[in-house]
């Protein structure tokens, strides 16, 4: 039952890139919401092709080339939903039906009106090869997916920040998150990121160190594995800690030969 005060619309944005294996069952967990919008980045897949087929008139379907900038992907999500209250799910995460209800009746509350609420924080669990890490850096993590539309933008080319002006509450039932299915796909990941992320850096000229290129990604893997304790996620705690420190050395390493170049 569709528990949405009449008035509060809904919409949700789905950026899309080559995820015609997981686009249905993404689509499937929103499928309550009033709006669907995909923002699809010149998929070569089946993706598009298997969202025409559910024939769903919920959707919209619009092609943009990501053009190495999530916000601004997501920002051109944001202008064209038209709900009130827009909700940003990837491809690769999954609504539970406890979430969908809690949205659903903080939508509906009067309580939202008295406390002037503009944005909701969501806690999100990743499951890596069939194991929940809680633990490490994906132990605690707290996005900001539920806002109003009008309630700010998107900044950030890549681990995009939706900045809220206004009050923002949390809500209580988490958000899952299936990313990264295999090694392959995670290192695959992982370099495109960090080519994003080294290039942003650079054009901000922030100076990279020889020393920081080894000593970050260190202390990275040690704060990651042994305080925040992923190693108590055993095997695959100790590999996502292993290839996050990776990531840090990527970045560093990256922008340290874009300077050489200049």
């Amino acid at each position: 039952m569709n528990i949405k005060a009449e008035g509060i619309k809904l919409s949700v944005v789905i950026l899309t890139k080559n995820e015609g294996g997981d686009i249905v069952d993404c689509v499937d967990c929103v499928s309550w919401c009033d709006e669907i919008i995909i923002v699809d980045d010149n998929s070569n897949d089946k993706t598009i092709a298997v969202v025409e087929k559910l024939k769903n008139k919920k959707i919209k379907v619009f092609s943009k080339a990501l053009k190495n900038d999530f916000s601004h992907q997501r920002n051109f999500g944001l202008e064209k939903a038209r709900g009130e209250w827009v909700l940003f799910v990837d491809a690769d995460e999954k609504i539970t039906d406890a979430l969908r209800y809690e949205i659903e009746y903080i939508l509906s509350s009067q309580n939202l009106l008295e406390q002037k609420k503009r944005g909701f924080y969501i806690r999100r669990i990743d499951i890596m090869w069939g194991r929940e890490l809680k633990h490490g850096e994906s132990g605690n993590i707290k996005l900001l997916r539920l806002a109003r539309r009008d309630a700010g933008t998107w900044m950030g080319k890549v681990h995009e920040e939706w900045k809220i002006k206004g009050k923002v509450g949390q809500l209580k039932n988490p958000l899952y998150h299936y990313p990264h299915q295999t090694i392959t796909m995670f290192l695959r990941k992982i370099n495109f990121y960090t080519d994003i992320r080294a290039q942003e850096l650079f054009h901000k000229r922030t100076k990279v160190y020889w020393w920081s290129i080894i000593a970050y990604p260190k202390m990275k893997f040690i704060l990651n594995y042994f305080i925040k304790r992923g190693f108590l996620d055993g095997l695959a705690g100790f590999i996502f800690a292993l290839i996050m420190s990776f990531h840090s050395f990527l970045v560093r390493g990256k922008l340290w030969v874009l300077w050489q170049k200049k």
